[in-house]
């Protein structure tokens, strides 16, 4: 999570409850124009997606003067971009109907009255997938909608690992995941045969990936960053649960089976026989390596509990509360996340569904590696926390996997847990 979310969520609170709305002029007599932000470019797969259901949209209740409109504000690299867009709107009351945010920012954006409650108008929710249905809900109301379902699995080099001596039939599947101690004999198999780490787990990741990433080897455990009532992390997030899941990722760093510094594209190019990361890869693998032998495996789970758990949620929509025409922006909201915006949506950029209805067409049409994905989401998929200070919350999460990684600089383990709840805390107390 960035820096630029901090001074956003500061903003969101002095402004959003200000009381004021932004007019959106009239499409001719009683007509009524929509404007929506995504945080996309225009020429990007998922902003053509965007325009042409819009576009579809305004075809259908045409008859009805209603125009949806939407502006592409792509985020830049470092996150900014479309959030300080949302940040000056805030400061001058210009926010759009509809926006975008990513799914672990609505309890801030709830809180802070920037987005209002769609249980009134959203009559359809049944067909949410739950993982859906939980990232966007804040104190039992449903504030967003999410456009895609997203999952982490490991990528592994079929080739490599036949080589190595691993026959391939052995390998993990959802119903019946490895431990972590059966991942690191692959590991050191691997290393072994090849002399190099046997895995990019994206460590050298200084963003969110961290935390969706690695989050699940915590719950796997049976820990978690917060109470479930999302108001204690001291006690929790330093468990010695936490201190069982950190201690596997940091074994994987002694034992060289993984790596802070990997080399730029390891696993794309055949120098890595496996690498951790989301589904979208899977759309990078078949455009710019389609001669790469590849396939994907599940989280290993902790050996104790067995329970296989992985990370899900991406980006929402969500309707203002400044807009004055909530009925029709809750509409567009329920439109752009529907049954044909979400296959269009997956076909276009492999992004998994949010709904029962599209998954059930999805799963005949998804490759074997999107089917894991897809199994391993729909039955073992978990949200983040729901919290107004998960920005902190997730930039202190990151701050202790790098401290646990430079594990020859640093404190053990659960002093560096201790010293990170604590932050956790101080920065959930003053939210709440």
């Amino acid at each position: 999570m960035k820096r630029w979310l901090f001074g956003v969520f500061s903003l969101l609170l002095v402004f959003a409850m200000l009381g004021c709305s932004n007019s959106k002029g009239a499409n001719g007599q009683d007509g009524k124009t929509l404007t929506v932000w995504v945080h996309v470019s225009d020429d990007s797969e998922e902003g053509k997606v965007y325009q042409k259901r819009v576009d579809a949209f305004n075809k259908k209740y045409a008859s009805e003067n209603v125009e949806a409109k939407i502006d592409f504000i792509p985020r830049s690299g470092n996150g900014g971009g479309y959030e300080d867009k949302v940040n000056a709107a805030l400061t001058t009351n210009t926010l759009p109907d509809v926006i975008t945010l990513d799914g672990p920012n609505t309890a801030a954006y709830a809180k802070s009255g920037v987005i209002a409650p769609l249980d009134e108008y959203i009559k359809d929710q049944d067909d949410l997938l739950p993982s859906i249905k939980q990232q966007g809900t804040y104190q039992g109301k449903l504030y967003a909608i999410g456009v895609s379902e997203s999952s982490v699995g490991i990528y592994y080099n079929k080739k490599m690992l036949k080589d190595a001596g691993v026959d391939l039939k052995t390998l993990p599947t959802v119903e019946n995941p490895w431990t972590w101690d059966e991942f690191l004999e692959l590991c050191k198999k691997l290393k072994n045969k090849y002399d190099k780490p046997a895995i990019d787990m994206q460590l050298q990741s200084k963003d969110e990936m961290l935390t969706y990433a690695l989050l699940p080897f915590v719950w796997s455990a049976g820990g978690d960053v917060l109470s479930k009532d999302g108001k204690k992390a001291e006690g929790v997030f330093n468990d010695k649960l936490t201190v069982e899941a950190m201690t596997f990722i940091q074994t994987m760093l002694k034992e060289g089976y993984t790596t802070r510094t990997p080399v730029k594209q390891a696993f794309e190019t055949e120098k890595y026989p496996m690498k951790m990361s989301g589904v979208w890869t899977v759309t990078d693998m078949e455009t710019n390596f389609p001669n790469v032998d590849y396939g994907v495996m599940p989280y290993p789970v902790s050996p104790k509990t067995k329970k296989l758990v992985s990370p899900s949620g991406s980006w929402q929509f969500a309707m203002t509360q400044t807009s004055e025409n909530k009925e029709w922006a809750a509409k567009l909201v329920n439109w752009m996340t529907n049954k044909e915006s979400n296959l269009e949506l997956s076909r276009s950029i492999a992004a998994l569904p949010v709904r029962y209805s599209s998954e059930k067409v999805l799963a005949k049409e998804f490759s074997a590696e999107m089917n894991v994905f897809l199994q391993q989401l729909k039955e073992t998929g978990h949200a983040r926390p729901v919290t107004p200070a998960y920005p902190q919350v997730t930039r202190a999460f990151q701050q202790a996997i790098d401290d646990i990684s430079f594990f020859d600089q640093h404190q053990d383990i659960q002093s560096v847990l201790d010293t990170r709840a604590k932050e956790m805390q101080s920065a959930i107390d003053k939210a709440n």
